[in-house]
């Protein structure tokens, strides 16, 4: 075991009946995964960060993404499962999962646990912007376990080289939030007050439409444009609208809607699968339930998360579904957008 996991928080055998158990190791295990990352970072060089390690049927592992992943996995094995048996859901792992201890039946954990040790990983490699590590814990209910049956969700900022601050806010479901603040310069943590936007329009915010990578990012724009002008109607010469961010990490985004950042983010990429098809193209990457299995936190901080359908998103717990998502800041934002966001869908033939 690591130097850094041993003086991790011990979990107690009371795991078993009660969620709050898993909130201080699983605090400490962020915090390592976050210190180590940074650490890699400043003492090893972009090209070897940014080689590819493994290629996946959902997502591409970069180096840098082994640094976490090590962490990971030894935290479980030793720190959780010699106490109760779970699921662990993460990417690089045989099958997308792995029972614990070793030689337990599925069936018989009491948890399922799903991490994303690093999401934002490009972002990050290149040292542009934070990447975030997120943890959701539900009971296990078996394959039919998704992200409605979260119970805990941790996210923790991996700041840049550069940066010595981080965030890290977590949820109890019912329990509302908690957000602190880490310094990494002088160790010090203090608490952070959050709450997302209480604006009544998107006007002169922040809203968006995730448009990545190429493929279709036409028929995203074009989404985009109608639900704004829709909303906001013409634009005035030498005037702005609103304003996008194109944060590359569905933690991330989620975070802009709690801090009150972003006041309207959306990831339709799955619903352009048919049209691409048509064109005889792939989709490529989406957005996966572990980018978004600290979703109960926004939710319980009165963040609107939904699917495209304007319904909870009900994703099961592995890392190759791919999901559609969109995020409104409060209900006013909701009531203004999601009617025109609707009717965009609905003209296209991407939703029924």
């Amino acid at each position: 075991m690591s130097q850094k996991l041993s003086r991790l928080h011990p979990v107690t055998k009371t795991l078993a009946s009660s969620i709050e158990q898993f909130l201080e190791p699983l605090l400490a295990l962020h915090s390592s995964i976050r210190e180590a990352v940074v650490a890699a970072c400043e003492t090893t060089s972009l090209e070897q960060l940014a080689g590819i390690a493994q290629e996946e049927a959902g997502d591409t592992i970069y180096a840098i993404d082994r640094v976490s992943e090590e962490l990971l996995v030894d935290f479980f094995r030793h720190e959780v499962a010699r106490h109760t048996p779970i699921v662990l859901i993460a990417e690089g792992l045989p099958g997308g999962k792995l029972v614990l201890p070793e030689g337990t039946p599925e069936e018989t954990a009491v948890w399922r646990i799903i991490v994303d040790p690093i999401d934002g990983t490009r972002g990050l490699m290149y040292q542009k912007r934070s990447g975030w590590i997120l943890t959701g814990v539900a009971p296990n209910k078996g394959a039919q376990t998704n992200l409605q049956d979260i119970e805990l969700a941790i996210q923790t900022e991996i700041p840049l080289v550069k940066q010595h601050l981080s965030d890290m806010v977590w949820a109890i479901r019912g329990e509302g939030v908690t957000a602190v603040r880490h310094n990494r310069l002088t160790h010090e943590t203090t608490p952070l007050l959050l709450h997302p936007s209480r604006a009544t329009t998107i006007a002169h915010g922040f809203a968006a439409i995730s448009r990545f990578f190429p493929g279709a990012r036409e028929v995203l724009a074009a989404i985009d444009e109608e639900i704004v002008l829709a909303a906001l109607g013409p634009v005035q010469p030498g005037k702005a609208h609103c304003f996008e961010d194109q944060y590359i990490c569905s933690g991330g985004q989620l975070y802009e809607l709690m801090s009150g950042h972003d006041r309207f983010c959306a990831d339709l990429r799955p619903l352009l699968e048919p049209l691409l098809a048509q064109k005889g193209q792939a989709l490529g990457i989406c957005c996966h339930p572990y980018d978004l299995c600290t979703e109960l936190i926004a939710r319980e901080m009165g963040v609107m998360v939904t699917n495209e359908g304007g319904r909870p998103l009900t994703a099961p717990l592995d890392v190759a579904s791919d999901v559609a998502w969109v995020g409104y800041a409060n209900p006013t934002i909701r009531a203004q957008i999601e009617p025109h966001l609707q009717t965009a869908l609905i003209r296209r033939g991407l939703v029924q």
